[in-house]
């Protein structure tokens, strides 16, 4: 009776030190790996001055697995994807914008054609480029990533070319914009790295 009135006890402290040990280790884990995209991302922004800290901690803070990043190298195949992730949504909103045919000017909705064809052509490119970024050819990756930079500037602009238009799409051009540079200071960090 004796041995198992301390066994019964040794077990909930035992659970009770593991689960202090587990807690305290993940919580450790999670700040290094939240100081490593901090870091990065200061990095980033230093490098790019049309970057923004914020956005680029915060973007990467919420990607899918950036908390498992250990290496830049992983976090910019985290970046690229998620620049993915944000041209397929894009495209969506877009065509939902364009089912509102009544209620849309000719001149937005020409635009807003414009874009989706741009967004849709930026989202090939965005798989390329990760398939690029895989195979270490940064600088194909590089340049497919500054095309779809150039894609949300060029889809922006077009609203520009008639007076007292307003864009819908100017945060998610923004956006586009933001994620791509994001990228770019990335795989340019890999390259430095690499010679």
């Amino acid at each position: 009776m004796k041995l198992r009135s301390c066994f019964c006890f040794g077990i909930p402290l035992f659970l009770s030190f593991f689960l202090l040990i587990s807690t305290s280790t993940s919580r450790g884990l999670a700040a290094n790996d939240t100081s490593f995209i901090r870091k990065t991302c200061k990095k980033c922004a230093q490098s790019d001055p049309n970057l923004s800290y914020n956005f680029c901690l915060t973007s990467l803070q919420a990607a899918p697995n950036s908390h498992r990043a250990n290496d830049l190298r992983q976090l910019g195949k985290i970046s690229i994807k998620l620049l993915g992730r944000n041209l397929t949504n894009s495209s969506s909103y877009i065509k939902e914008l364009l089912k509102n045919k009544d209620k849309t000017d000719p001149f937005v909705r020409s635009c807003l054609h414009d874009c989706l064809d741009l967004y849709s052509d930026a989202t090939l490119t965005a798989k390329q480029a990760i398939r690029d970024y895989r195979a270490k050819r940064y600088d194909d990756s590089n340049i497919d990533v500054s095309s779809i930079m150039d894609s949300s500037t060029t889809c922006e602009d077009g609203f520009k070319e008639k007076e007292g238009v307003v864009s819908p799409l100017t945060k998610r051009n923004n956006d586009t914009f933001q994620l791509s540079a994001i990228s770019l200071s990335i795989i340019n960090m890999i390259r430095l790295n690499d010679d």
